[in-house]
């Protein structure tokens, strides 16, 4: 929130195929599956993306709630407090109800389409959620609910570089659709080639800083910005500041090219 006294400057930049937002300049809004959050859409359609991801807080007590629909699957990253995480198996009823995990900062779940769940905050809670239509394909069975914390998985060094480690987050398996990682980049690090490719992004920078290269320019990035990039999108990355940058990366993944 900027004073009176500040300019009303911004790096926020909304293009065709990419897009730097700012937390500060997303307002909060309401979603009927969790009915006490502030949330804050970072993607979707109307931007270009073909997902939706949102930045949700919860209260302690505050809860939400996912029936299966058949058709979405959805990924949800804890930022920060403690929850309980229920997977739904018979939809939103209690009969269907699996065991409860106790989730921290770190700890993520990927659900299925034909699975619901619960999520309800112990303390108070920010946490990551990005839905996506599942891509179904050819002998190829839908994936289970798939639950585990950042914090068990040793980061792989990226390219022969020390400075950039790589967490996968989904196993590298056709029977997923998309893929989370998290890059870690000690500061003075980058990524090593400029990318360009036909997958799109959805970036949320955990911590640190430094600056980006989107499409045709270098721009400063920090802790709560979110990126989208579009296929086809040149893109790379620079940690500068004093600590390392970690940022967490949606990609869509494992399916043929609709025509």
């Amino acid at each position: 929130m900027r004073q009176q006294n500040q300019l009303l400057t911004s790096r926020t930049q909304v293009k065709n195929r990419y897009a730097l937002i700012p937390s500060e300049g997303v307002p909060y809004s309401r979603l009927p599956e969790w009915p006490t959050a502030l949330v804050q859409v970072l993607a979707g359609p109307a931007l270009g993306a073909e997902f939706t991801e949102y930045r949700i807080e919860l209260e302690a007590g505050g809860e939400g709630l996912h029936p299966a629909d058949g058709e979405i699957e959805h990924f949800l990253f804890v930022l920060d407090g403690s929850a309980e995480f229920t997977v739904l198996q018979g939809g939103a009823g209690a009969d269907g109800e699996a065991a409860t995990t106790a989730f921290g900062p770190g700890s993520y779940a990927l659900v299925p389409p034909s699975v619901g769940y619960r999520l309800k905050a112990s303390a108070a809670t920010q946490l990551l959620l990005l839905r996506k239509r599942y891509e179904p394909a050819p002998g190829i069975a839908e994936f289970a609910p798939l639950i585990g914390c950042e914090l068990d998985l040793p980061g792989e060094v990226y390219m022969d570089d020390p400075g950039a480690a790589l967490q996968t987050l989904i196993p590298e398996d056709f029977a997923y659709d998309m893929a989370m990682n998290i890059f870690t980049f000690q500061v003075g690090h980058s990524l090593p080639v400029t990318e360009t490719h036909i997958m799109e992004h959805g970036l949320y920078v955990l911590d640190g800083k430094g600056v980006y290269y989107l499409d045709d320019r270098w721009m400063e990035v920090e802790k709560t910005d979110f990126i989208w990039m579009g296929p086809f999108c040149p893109q790379s990355y620079y940690a500068t500041g004093l600590s390392p940058t970690r940022y967490i990366y949606y990609k869509n993944v494992n399916r043929d090219i609709a025509l």
